[in-house]
């Protein structure tokens, strides 16, 4: 099919050069060479259009999502706008300059355009209201708005596997999975039932499902993480921070994937590495418990006792049931302040049941990730 297409294209170039004003020919070289995925060409003859006088709104709109499609959401959004004011109330149009602005980090004038008759007309624009306000961290709001959109888009894979993603960040697992059985082959619900299947114990069946979601969303933070802490669960530290490090940069901001990151490099024996982790999750934000604890074990582990206890203090502070505060104090009781001893203990603790279901500690570190 693309040989097929590179050959039209090659063809109609070449009558465009006997006649290089003619716009319907420009017209089909455009659409066929955004057909190859050659965004920079189909630009580049919608914009002969535009100086021959001859672009329709059609046009407009194409090379609108070219644009779009090859890094310049802010002309997109301009060229969207200026074609629905001249077509109001035209819900795709909407749409696209809801998507365009939500591309250009205009969040806030994306949700504007995602009004209620829009989202009830198109999945897509439901989908996308949902992302966004999960994406700001509005997790009340994206939940309401999720489910009131169920009855209608509930069906709809690539909105059901949003609201999975969504249902795990507000802890309501039967949503999640109901919802990414609906997903189907989506990557993002592909991602979910893998964290869930890791929740029940089987990481080899959840690597499968966040592999197939990397096949098709390589850069999916999700999966990686997810199959970071397959690897952890299975005992192979080191490829688990390896991995977990990669989904926390494409995050950028996700506390727990830092956090488990740098377990993953403690129990590996890499200090240095787990150290640096847990200080980016703590400078990214150091009123989260778990963050100012992890550091505190990382800190017993090469030594510094004292300060390792005032971290463990803060984090108590903060969160009296926090997990890695405790552990440290468990840590500081059993290995009398000798960092090597404490190692040991930690690693021994790692392995052994935290009560009759069988889970690790390794198993809630997975679960701090998500």
């Amino acid at each position: 099919m693309q040989a097929e297409t590179e050959t039209r294209l090659g063809r109609l170039l070449s009558y465009l050069g006997h006649d290089p004003d003619n716009p319907n020919l420009l017209r089909d070289c455009a659409a066929a060479a955004m057909e190859l995925g050659d965004l920079a060409k189909a630009k580049e003859l919608f914009a002969r259009l535009r100086d021959l006088g001859e672009l329709t709104d059609a046009d407009s709109n194409l090379w609108a999502i070219a644009a779009m499609q090859s890094g310049e959401p802010e002309l997109a959004a301009e060229t969207f706008a200026g074609l629905l004011e001249r077509n109001p109330g035209n819900h795709g149009l909407a749409f696209n300059l809801a998507w365009a602005k939500a591309l250009a980090g205009d969040n806030e004038g994306a949700l504007a355009l995602l009004d209620e008759e829009l989202t009830e007309a198109l999945p897509q624009a439901a989908q996308l209201e949902v992302h966004l306000l999960h994406a700001s961290g509005e997790f009340e709001k994206a939940e309401q708005r999720a489910r009131a959109h169920l009855e209608l888009h509930g069906d709809y894979p690539p909105f059901a596997a949003a609201v999975s993603v969504l249902a795990l960040d507000v802890e309501d697992e039967a949503l999640a999975r109901a919802m990414a059985e609906k997903g189907g082959g989506h990557p993002d619900a592909l991602t979910t039932l893998g964290t869930l299947t890791l929740g029940d114990q089987q990481p080899e069946e959840a690597r499968a499902m966040f592999e197939q979601a990397l096949a098709l969303t390589p850069n999916s933070p999700r999966a990686w993480v997810g199959l970071g802490l397959a690897d952890l669960l299975q005992g192979n530290a080191a490829t688990a921070g390896e991995r977990l490090d990669k989904g926390a940069e494409i995050f950028g901001d996700h506390l727990g994937s830092w956090i488990a990151a740098g377990w993953a490099w403690l129990i590996a024996r890499d200090l240095p590495n787990a150290r640096a982790r847990f200080e980016q999750a703590v400078a990214l934000d150091g009123t989260f418990a778990e963050a100012q604890g992890s550091l505190a074990v990382a800190e017993l582990l090469t030594g510094h006792r004292e300060e390792a206890e005032r971290r463990a203090e803060v984090a108590l502070r903060l969160d009296r049931h926090c997990f890695s505060a405790a552990f440290v104090q468990i840590l500081l009781s059993a290995a009398d302040g000798n960092p090597e001893r404490a190692q040991r203990i930690m690693e021994m603790a790692l392995k052994q049941p935290l009560g009759a279901d069988g889970r690790t500690i390794a198993d809630a570190i997975a679960r701090m990730a998500r």
